[in-house]
């Protein structure tokens, strides 16, 4: 069954690059602006879009075969292409390092395609280690590409966790045909590590005016734990908790006692690490999940361990537990395996992100656009 999050009038319009299960698709619905078209290649993913959004915008294909001739006319051209070689858990090769991350360029050459129907504002969203890759080169590239296409850029990078329990960081790099300028510098979302982007004198950027980013989120984990009963099989028996155990260091043993003496129930996420060439688990302090990862992405599947009263119970985080961490506990999840549904939102981008952005860095800027056109139809 197809299940929106927030229904109502759409004022804007929107094309949804590289669109994975939908999830940017969620967020921008959710600030009034309607995906029209989207497209990917991974047919894993289009089912799962395709059952939750039902069919009809979303186009399977190489973002290599794609014509800008042939692409619906829209306010906004959303792109989370391909991170697997610019994240830090990957080979970082860089922008043009495959045919993967260098589908970036296959999306600019599409909206270079559209000419005078391109749309008034661009997004690429993807992880904070393209600021940094290749000594600051491929973000370079990328915002002079944007310039190229009659765009100036702004950049931030927000964290999922001021929103929900998952440590998620992301950037993302907004062109705008016209953009509201004016806004002041915030270290909380341009931090020094990006702030270098505007004092690059062949770079046309702007800084938009922001509110406040929300505080980080302190807890709240142990609320989306799934209540899976406790004779399911997906509990790990004895013998595989003891080994979990055994393998923790001293500090993480320690930790890990306090939480099953307490009196009160909590969940934690654990992540096997390999330190010094031995295999270990990690469980964080804090009520808070670690960024959700696809088995691809380099890092293991986390863990939940669920403590308090004496007990100890572990199990691999569920593909419902998925979905709440990314802000869409209402995706449908229907006859899909807990592995399907990792994959699918393990490298997406979280709903309440998309939503803030783009109220607060797309909306204004498709006003402004619109403002400037009347003044002009009226000129």
């Amino acid at each position: 069954m197809k299940i929106v999050p927030i229904t109502g009038a759409k004022r804007w319009t929107a094309l949804e690059f590289f669109a994975g299960i939908g999830l940017a698709r969620a967020g921008l619905d959710s600030a009034g602006i309607q995906t029209i078209w989207s497209n990917d290649y991974d047919a894993q993913k289009k089912a799962m879009y395709e059952g939750q959004w039902g069919p009809g915008e979303l186009l399977m294909a190489d973002i290599h075969s794609l014509s800008g001739k042939d692409i619906p006319t829209a306010d906004i051209a959303w792109s989370s292409s391909p991170c697997t070689d610019l994240s830090l858990a990957g080979k970082r090769a860089g922008l043009r390092g495959g045919r993967e991350s260098s589908a970036f360029f296959g999306f600019t050459r599409i909206i270079k395609e559209m000419g005078a129907r391109s749309p008034n504002v661009l997004v690429l969203e993807n992880v904070t280690g393209l600021a940094t890759s290749h000594n600051r080169e491929d973000l370079r590239a990328a915002a002079k590409e944007f310039n190229e296409l009659g765009y100036a850029v702004d950049a931030i990078t927000l964290d999922a966790r001021r929103f929900i329990p998952q440590s998620r960081p992301r950037l993302f790099l907004v062109g705008a045909k016209k953009p509201v300028k004016g806004g002041g510098q915030d270290s909380c979302l341009r931090p020094d590590w990006l702030a270098w982007l505007y004092e690059d004198p062949e770079i046309e950027t702007f800084i938009t005016p922001l509110p406040t980013a929300p505080d980080l989120v302190q807890g709240g984990l142990t609320g989306l734990i799934e209540n899976v009963p406790s004779k399911d099989t997906r509990w790990w028996d004895a013998e595989r908790v003891d080994r979990f155990v055994e393998s923790m260091a001293p500090v993480q043993r320690d930790r890990l006692n306090r939480f099953v003496k307490a009196r009160n129930t909590t969940a934690r996420t654990a992540y096997r690490r390999t330190r010094n060439g031995v295999p270990v688990w990690e469980m964080r302090a804090e009520d808070i999940s670690g960024c959700l990862r696809t088995a691809r992405g380099g890092s293991s599947k986390q863990a939940v361990a669920v403590m308090g009263r004496g007990k100890l119970k572990i199990r691999w985080m569920t593909g419902l537990e998925y979905a709440r961490l990314m802000g869409a506990g209402w995706y449908s999840l229907e006859n899909m395996r807990d592995s399907q549904v990792h994959y699918g939102f393990g490298d997406a981008v979280a709903v309440p992100v998309v939503e803030w952005v783009a109220e607060n860095m797309i909306v204004p800027h498709l006003l402004n656009a619109k403002k400037s056109n009347r003044k002009i139809g009226n000129g």
